[in-house]
């Protein structure tokens, strides 16, 4: 008997209270804004990454048979140049970038099978797709695509460095979060991974497989036409 009493107040409140309400003529709801996301833009941005560099196996010509090694990881400062364009339909915003990094992301396995064996990822390019939802001014998205690595991988004991430029192809995916400080002027904060597959390196007595990712975090300003 209580909780039916109980549910016909509030219902009664309910009922009067938007009575009053649609009876006030003045009352005016907040109106959103009219921010719009499409168009293109260019940018820059700085931040940190780490690298997982698997070496997962090696030879030399004194001992021919393969070996297992340990990971040449490393970390280090990354920045770059980006530019793209998003198109909003609604809250939808979709769009493409592309950007080019220079990384001081540097690692070495410690001295493994007598050798020291090290990875610098030197720099760093991608061509992606972006998509996300625009809440007025923020825009929170997802991006992914091709991505292009530089590195130089070298072998070193005493007496003796040897060093080769290596080149990789992959992918990257990751996500960010960008907000319009102006019509024009944008900032973001960005997470991505990027996986560059394996390749065989060949130094003068000495054989390699290296197989590097990529994490990065970064924040960035952007300019929007």
């Amino acid at each position: 008997m209580r909780a039916s009493i109980f549910i016909g107040s509030v219902f009664f409140a309910a009922l009067m209270a938007g009575t009053a309400l649609a009876a006030d003529a003045t009352v005016e709801l907040p109106v959103a804004s009219s921010y719009n996301w499409t168009g293109g833009y260019i940018g820059a941005q700085i931040g940190g990454g780490w690298s997982k560099v698997d070496q997962p196996w090696g030879f030399t010509e004194a001992s021919p048979n393969i070996f297992d090694q340990d990971n040449a990881d490393g970390s280090g400062v990354v920045g770059g140049l980006h530019a793209g364009y998003n198109w909003q339909s609604g809250s939808f915003v979709f769009g493409g970038e592309a950007d080019i990094n220079a990384t001081g992301i540097d690692g070495d396995d410690g001295g493994s099978g007598g050798d020291i064996n090290g990875f610098k990822a030197r720099w760093v390019a991608s061509v992606r797709a972006r998509a996300g939802f625009a809440f007025d001014r923020v825009l929170i998205y997802g991006t992914g695509g091709y991505a292009y690595l530089n590195g130089k991988a070298d072998t070193r004991d005493v007496g003796r460095q040897e060093s080769h430029s290596a080149s990789f192809n992959g992918w990257t995916i990751g996500a960010g979060a960008e907000y319009a400080l102006t019509d024009n002027i944008t900032v973001r904060g960005e997470y991505r991974y990027a996986d560059f597959g394996s390749k065989t390196v060949v130094f003068n007595n000495y054989v390699e497989d290296i197989s590097p990712a990529l994490h990065t975090v970064t924040i960035g300003v952007s300019y929007k036409f």
